[in-house]
């Protein structure tokens, strides 16, 4: 058992609340599947639109394509086919996690997708939120995909516990700027804050941000070096980490 003192808690969601299988095998291929449909029923909303418009306008877009593009080439067919290569390359896009959270929120409303969260996690949360320790949740994917998440997971709605959400608007989460930004938004001292993830460069970034973080070492996340172990906290699961309010 790992005792920290802290006011708030920062949960990284793949690989720490939500197995990484799940975003894996079920959130991409249900994005992939049903990406078309979405922006062809979809096309001529402004949101979509703007989306669009984002995509678009990033690097990857010109990269992709082999030839000027002209407006006329921006359709729901090409805009799919480029959309999918994104899923498939698993880049941490702006426009991109907005769609797929568009799209998500069709499976999580129609009861397709169900939330993964580990068992240990619920009750962790509500013991933390007893003991006056705060909540949030900063990942890649968007704010709206985590709410979507969380409101749906295995164990029904976990929402209440939670009191902030950030994405990568933020900043990258392999920067310590973002932290920094985090810490001020939610205006307490770094050192207030532990940071929960499975992967050592955020927690790298948190670190030279001033936080407190551990890293979770569940089945199927990616094996940490004999230095990385040496670095940082390393725990399996919530059970094994103690938090006081400070």
């Amino acid at each position: 058992m790992h005792t920290i003192n802290a006011k708030i808690v920062l949960c990284d969601i793949e690989g720490t609340t939500t197995s990484i299988s799940f975003v894996k095998d079920v959130l991409f291929p249900y994005a992939k599947d049903h990406a078309k449909n979405y922006l062809q029923t979809h096309w001529h909303e402004n949101e979509t639109k703007q989306i669009v418009a984002d995509l678009i306008n990033l690097a990857e877009y010109k990269n992709f394509q082999s030839k000027p593009i002209n407006e006329s080439d921006i359709t729901v067919e090409t805009v799919t086919e480029f959309v999918l290569y994104l899923i498939e390359k698993d880049l941490k896009l702006g426009p991109l996690k907005t769609l797929q959270g568009l799209i998500w929120n069709h499976g999580y409303v129609d009861k397709t997708i169900k939330g993964h969260i580990y068992e240990d996690v619920p009750p962790a949360f509500e013991k933390w939120t007893k003991n006056g320790i705060k909540i949030c949740i900063y990942s890649s994917g968007s704010v709206m995909a985590q709410k979507m998440l969380f409101a749906n997971s295995d164990f029904g709605n976990l929402m209440p516990f939670l009191t902030d959400y950030f994405d990568t608007a933020i900043g990258n989460k392999r920067e310590s700027k973002s932290y920094t930004k985090i810490v001020q938004h939610l205006d307490v001292d770094s050192q207030d804050i532990l940071f929960l993830t499975d992967i050592t460069a955020e927690g790298k970034a948190a670190l030279e941000a001033g936080m407190q973080v551990i890293i979770l070492q569940r089945p199927g996340n990616a094996p940490l070096t004999d230095d990385e172990q040496k670095e940082f906290i390393i725990v399996k699961n919530f059970d094994e980490i103690q938090i006081n309010k400070k």
